[in-house]
């Protein structure tokens, strides 16, 4: 059994997270931003914490005793400064494992900087919304500081390789793909099985990994 710490617990990603390790027999710690709103998550075997991804100091408390991280939390909306946030977690999250010598972490990434079958990444193709871009350059940021400041950690930036199916269940196969592909689906469910083989048997490291449907 290991213990895994799930940044962004309640998001649907997170939540997949959570429930595949614990039916793998992980204890796990669900780090949200208000514990009163996502109670419903706690169960044997995990805690529900409250913490802040930003902050490399309460990074590092969280995460000490632990095997391994995963990072599936997100800012997007109104008012929000999504490349001050994942710039910050990305740092946060490099200072705080480090600090606390925990080497394996897992993000949970976006498609769109996935080059397609030609190199040319998904996010700069014909078609692409305009609006999501700055979200997906201040994605593509948080990764850089993974890529240029991350040696001693054993990260994995890990993405669909094209869209979450939001209505999909679990089939418990996925694959791994060599580029993005738009059309491709995966449920988040199969999404969470890539994502905790990738911490019980790491077989991926230092890469934004492409996982199909």
């Amino acid at each position: 059994m290991s213990k895994v710490v799930v940044f962004g617990a309640g998001g649907r990603a997170g939540r997949q997270a959570v429930a595949e390790a614990r039916r793998r027999g992980h204890h796990v710690t669900a780090v949200v931003r208000d514990s009163a709103t996502y109670a419903d998550l706690a169960a044997e075997g995990v805690d529900v914490v409250e913490g802040d991804i930003t902050d490399a100091a309460a990074v590092a408390s969280l995460v000490t005793g632990h095997d391994a991280v995963i990072a599936a939390a997100a800012a997007y909306g109104p008012g929000i400064d999504s490349r001050a946030f994942f710039v910050g977690a990305a740092q946060a999250l490099t200072g705080g494992l480090t600090a606390a010598g925990v080497r394996r972490l897992v993000v949970v990434g976006l498609s769109s900087l996935l080059p397609d079958g030609s190199g040319t990444a998904l996010m700069d193709g014909p078609g692409f919304p305009a609006e999501f871009r700055p979200f997906c350059l201040a994605h593509g940021e948080g990764l850089a500081v993974l890529q240029s400041g991350a040696a001693g950690l054993d990260w994995l930036y890990a993405s669909p390789a094209g869209d979450f199916d939001h209505s999909g269940t679990r089939t418990g196969t996925y694959g791994i793909g060599d580029h993005g592909d738009g059309l491709n689906r995966i449920s988040y469910a199969d999404f969470a099985i890539a994502l905790l083989d990738e911490i019980d048997a790491p077989q991926h490291h230092h890469t934004h990994l492409a996982v199909t449907g």
